[in-house]
C-alpha cells in the first residue's frame, strides 16, 4: 500500500500542474516531432490531455500510455513557447515515473539502470572494458567526425556512424585522489559527466586548459557518476536519487564558487531536476539540491558572464588550427538555450578565438538526438537530424560547434553518412585550440 500511496501523491503533483494547460496549441509550431509526424498525439497538448486521465488509463491501457509518452525528444520547445508557463518536461518525466513504478521496469532497465548505471566504479570498469575491444565490432568510417560504423549487421547500430568509445577515459589521465589546481580568480569545480568522460574526453582537457588560462582553480573530485538522466528519463527515479546522492557527496567535500559543466544536458539536469524530482527528500538534503543548483553554470556562461573573456589577438597560437580561416557555425542544444536560457555566451567564446561565426537557420532547432528516442525511434531521430545537418551545409562552414556531447553524437552522424568534411567540436575545443602552446 506504500508504492500506491506513493503513486496517487506523484499523480496529485501531476494534476495540480497539468491544470495549467489552456490547450492553446501553441506547443504544435514548436515540436520537431509533430513537424515530421502531425499527429495531435506526438504533440505536448495530446500528452497533456492523455495524463489528464491518467489514473483511469494507468490501469486500463499502462502499455498505451508508456508507448505515447515515450515518442518525446524532451527538447523542451515547447515548454520554453508555453504562454501558461506549464513545465511540459517536468510533467513528462514524472508521468514516466508513475508508469515505472506502478509496472515495474524491464529486466534490461533494471540491469542496465540499478547494475551499472548507479554504480560508478562498475561501470567505468565495463566502458574501459568495452573500449579495448570495440575494435573487434566496429570500424572506423574514414569521415571528418572521427565516427565509427558495425562490421557485423546489428539492429541498434545498423546505419549509424556513432561515435567510439575513447581508448583512456578522461578519469583515468587524472590522479587517483583527483585534480585540484590553484588560480588567483575563482574556484570551480567541474562535472565531467558520461558522454565527455567517455566519448569526448578532449573537451575537458580542453575546459581545463581554458580555466586555467584564465587563471581559474579548479577541483575534480574522483569517482563521479553519472547525473541521472538517462535513467530519468526512463522513470527509474530510484537509480537517479542514488546517482544525485552519490554526486552530491562527493562535492560537498569541497569549497568552491561555481560548479561548471561542459555538458548541456548535464547543467540542466543538476540545476533542474535534481532539486525538483529527487525521491523523497528530506529538508538537509533539499538545502544542498537547491544550493548547488543555484552554483550551476555551463562552462560557456562561467567564462563569459563570471570570469570576462577578451579576443584572443595577442594571446592565441597564430599557427593553431582555427588561426583566423575557420568558419563556424553553432547549434544551440536545447537543454541550454531552452532549459537555462544559454545562447550567447558560447557564440562570445567561438568569436573571441578569432573564428568566423557564420549562423545556420533554424539553429535552436533539436538535432533529433533525445537520448533514448534515438534508440527507439532512429527513423525520425534521422530524419530531424537530415534537416539540422541540411541547415549546417547551407552555411559553407568549416566547423560546426555546441556545447551538447550528444549533440555532438547526433551531428556527427548526420555529418558521417553524408560524407561531410565539416568537423564537429565543443567551443572549449575551438577557443583552447588558439591558446599559446606553452598554456598550462
Amino acid at each position: 500500500m506504500a508504492g500506491m500511496k506513493e503513486l496517487a501523491t506523484l499523480v496529485k503533483e501531476l494534476e495540480e500542474q497539468l491544470v495549467t494547460c489552456i490547450r492553446c496549441g501553441m506547443c504544435q509550431s514548436v515540436c520537431p516531432l509533430f513537424e515530421q509526424t502531425r499527429k495531435e498525439a506526438d504533440v505536448a497538448r495530446g500528452k497533456l490531455a492523455l495524463l489528464t486521465g491518467l489514473m483511469d488509463n494507468i490501469f486500463t491501457d499502462p502499455d498505451g500510455v508508456n508507448e505515447r509518452l515515450n515518442r518525446c525528444l524532451l527538447c523542451g520547445s515547447c515548454a520554453a513557447n508555453c504562454p501558461s508557463g506549464v513545465n511540459v518536461v517536468e510533467i513528462f518525466i514524472k508521468a514516466r515515473a508513475i508508469l515505472a513504478e506502478y509496472k515495474g521496469l524491464s529486466p534490461a532497465k533494471k540491469l542496465i539502470f540499478r547494475q551499472l548505471l548507479a554504480n560508478p566504479g562498475r561501470f567505468d570498469a565495463m566502458v574501459e572494458w568495452a573500449g579495448r575491444f570495440q575494435g573487434l565490432f566496429t570500424k572506423s568510417s574514414a569521415d571528418a567526425q572521427g565516427t565509427s560504423c558495425a562490421r557485423l549487421i546489428s539492429p541498434l547500430l545498423a546505419n549509424r556512424h556513432f561515435m567510439p568509445l575513447s581508448t583512456t577515459p578522461f578519469h583515468k589521465t587524472l590522479p587517483e585522489k583527483g585534480f585540484t589546481s590553484t588560480g588567483s580568480g575563482l574556484r570551480a569545480a567541474f562535472f565531467t559527466g558520461c558522454l565527455i568522460d567517455k566519448i569526448f574526453p578532449n573537451v575537458a582537457k580542453a575546459s581545463l586548459k581554458v580555466l586555467a588560462h584564465h587563471k581559474v582553480g579548479v577541483i575534480i573530485p574522483p569517482g563521479q557518476g553519472c547525473c541521472g538522466i538517462p535513467a530519468l528519463a526512463s522513470g527509474d527515479r530510484d537509480s537517479f536519487t542514488h546517482l544525485v546522492d552519490h554526486n552530491l557527496a562527493l562535492f560537498e567535500k569541497h569549497d568552491f564558487d561555481v560548479l561548471v559543466t561542459a555538458c548541456a544536458t548535464c547543467t540542466s539536469t543538476i540545476k533542474k531536476l535534481w532539486p525538483t524530482v529527487y525521491k523523497n527528500p528530506s529538508d538537509n538534503i533539499q538545502q544542498k539540491l537547491t544550493a548547488l543548483a543555484e552554483k550551476t553554470m555551463d562552462i560557456n556562461q562561467f567564462l563569459v558572464d563570471r570570469v570576462g573573456i577578451d579576443p584572443l589577438k595577442n594571446l592565441s597560437d597564430p599557427a593553431g588550427p582555427d588561426a583566423g580561416t575557420d568558419i563556424v557555425t553553432y547549434h544551440d542544444p536545447c537543454h541550454l538555450k531552452k532549459s537555462l536560457g544559454v545562447a550567447d555566451q558560447p557564440r562570445q567564446v567561438i568569436s573571441a578565438a578569432g573564428c568566423q561565426l557564420k549562423e545556420m537557420a533554424g539553429s535552436d532547432k533539436c538535432c533529433g538526438m533525445g537520448g533514448s528516442f534515438n534508440i527507439y525511434h532512429y527513423d525520425l531521430s534521422s530524419t530531424i537530424g537530415t534537416i539540422k545537418r541540411e541547415n549546417i551545409e547551407k552555411t559553407g562552414c568549416t566547423t560546426v560547434s555546441t556545447g551538447c556531447p550528444a549533440c555532438m553524437m547526433q551531428i556527427s552522424d548526420m555529418l558521417g553518412k553524408a560524407g561531410s568534411s565539416i568537423t564537429v567540436r565543443h567551443p572549449m575545443e575551438i577557443y583552447a585550440s588558439r591558446l599559446k602552446k606553452n598554456t598550462p
